[in-house]
């Protein structure tokens, strides 16, 4: 694995920066914007593995995406041989249709260390509850960025990751009471401790997301990429887009129905991939949102 490989496919070209947030900063924005948050493997017959150089390879040299326990794991590598202090921690996701946080660890993020400050890093939550810039670990403190007002709450070890939202505007009717639009204007994202992880601590959760009848991933095809304006997602045969702050305080709702030979087209327009083998797109009861 090169880091010089890790670069040119992010597009960063400033290797030489100091260790510094601006620098962090730089890093999680030019992967965000070239690396997808996709599951689309699996919908392709393909299996998403843990282990890092497969990682790399599937990433790096094929210029696919990948989920958090891929995509954060390739954050977590980048950044540790950069030289930055660094620390694998593992979250659980907050499930919406019922109201509460996952019972099994399944989400991967990155803390980073600079100057005796602690920063959340994610590069792979997806959707319009991804960060922009890394959070500073710190109770309670609303720290706005271009998609929302992000916070973090510690209580008796555990820390809340929310968003406190925008209004929005669809101008397709028919997608106001969409399932794949986000409702909330304060938006609960997941849970962590400060407890060091390996990338084993998330085996299980790796083949739970791929064959749980409970896992969103099994149910839908996804994929997002967080563009210089907002974001894009396909999800199932539904390509939709948020722009951030179209007019004061408003965030502008796009959909538009895809057809099965549309998208390949629409994967490599908007988000850089291309598939070896044929999708099979879904979207199912338990579904992303935008």
């Amino acid at each position: 694995m090169d880091i010089a490989a890790y670069f040119e496919r992010i597009g960063y070209e400033n290797s030489a920066n100091k260790l510094d947030l601006d620098t962090l900063t730089e890093v999680l924005q030019h992967q965000m914007r070239t690396v997808p948050f996709e599951n689309l493997s699996m919908h392709c017959g393909e299996a998403m593995n843990l282990d890092l150089e497969t990682t790399f390879d599937h990433i790096v040299r094929k210029k696919r995406g990948g989920w958090c326990l891929q995509v954060n794991h390739l954050l977590y590598w980048a950044l540790t041989e950069m030289g930055f202090e660094t620390t694998m921690l593992g979250g659980y996701v907050y499930i919406v249709p019922v109201n509460k946080y996952s019972k099994e660890m399944i989400h991967l993020l990155v803390q980073v260390t600079i100057s005796d400050r602690n920063y959340i890093v994610d590069a792979a939550f997806g959707g319009s509850c991804q960060m922009w810039e890394p959070l500073e670990l710190a109770s309670g403190k609303d720290q706005p960025q271009v998609p929302a007002i992000f916070r973090l709450t510690e209580e008796n070890g555990t820390w809340y990751m929310d968003q406190i939202r925008r209004e929005q505007y669809i101008p397709n009717q028919k997608f106001v009471n969409s399932d794949l639009l986000e409702k909330s204007e304060y938006r609960k994202i997941y849970s962590f401790t400060l407890k060091p992880r390996t990338i084993e601590d998330f085996e299980y959760a790796n083949t739970y997301l791929q064959t749980s009848s409970t896992s969103v991933f099994v149910h839908t095809s996804f994929c997002s990429l967080q563009t210089p304006e907002g974001v894009c997602c396909l999800i199932g045969s539904t390509f939709a887009s948020r722009k951030f702050s179209y007019k004061d305080n408003v965030d502008l709702v796009e959909f538009k129905n895809v057809n099965e030979e549309e998208i390949e087209d629409v994967l490599k327009a908007a988000f850089g991939v291309s598939l070896e083998r044929k999708l099979v797109p879904k979207n199912g009861d338990l579904s992303f949102t935008i």
